[in-house]
Parts: structure tokens; C-alpha cells; sequence
């Protein structure tokens, strides 16, 4: 029987308003927390992410882990990292997934469900 890969990924974003005297740029930190709720270790091997900007202008980015790492989570443990994103415009989205791969060698994707990058009050 095939296990079922049970990670939860959480997200917090927030506006760096004046991180860029630009003022055609926008700011934005988001905060990942990785949650294995499986039986097995697994370790973050990739990311992927589709960013899309208020205008739908659309960023794809890949990379080997994150922040410089590939970090190992245990059953039961969990991750947080903080990184950033540049837009041309006050509101967007971002969404992708991680590469994992278990313990056992397994590979699978872990979804990162579609989130908001907005400056504040932008929204009604």
C-alpha cells in the first residue's frame, strides 16, 4: 500500500513597504512553515513557484531547496524559512509546490496552494 505524503505547508505574507525607493516596485515577505506529518523523514530537494502579478504578468521560478538549504524534517517536525518577492504591481499571487523526497527514496510533489501578496487597504 502506498503511503500517503502528509505534509502541510502554511503561509504568512506581509508588505515591506519602503524596502525599495522605487516606486514602481512592491515588496513582499512570506513566511513557510513545512509540517511532516508522515512516518518517514523527508528532505526538501526543489522548489517551484508561479508568481502572477496584478497586470497577470507571470514568474516562474526553480531552484535546489531554499534560503541555501535542503533541510531534513522528521515525523512530526516542521520547517519555517522567510524569503521575498519583487512585483511591478501592489497586488498578486503566488503558488507552486516542493520536491521531497522520503526516506525511502521516494520522490513526490508537495502542493503550496495559491496564496495573495497585496499591499495593504489595496483590496476592498
Amino acid at each position: 500500500m502506498k503511503q500517503v505524503n502528509k505534509v502541510d505547508i502554511t503561509v504568512q505574507t506581509q508588505y515591506l513597504k519602503n524596502q525599495i525607493p522605487d516606486k514602481d516596485k512592491y515588496v513582499f515577505a512570506y513566511k513557510i512553515s513545512i509540517q511532516n506529518n508522515s512516518q518517514q523523514s523527508i528532505q526538501l530537494i526543489n522548489r517551484y513557484w508561479l508568481i502572477t502579478d496584478g497586470n497577470g504578468k507571470k514568474t516562474e521560478v526553480h531552484g535546489a531547496g531554499v534560503i541555501g538549504e535542503k533541510p531534513h524534517i522528521q515525523p512530526g517536525d516542521s520547517f519555517q524559512y522567510t524569503s521575498g518577492a519583487v512585483l511591478d504591481t501592489p497586488v498578486g499571487t503566488m503558488q507552486g509546490y516542493y520536491e521531497m523526497q522520503r526516506e525511502d527514496g521516494e520522490r513526490f510533489q508537495a502542493a503550496i496552494n495559491v496564496f495573495s501578496l497585496a499591499v495593504p487597504n489595496v483590496l476592498n
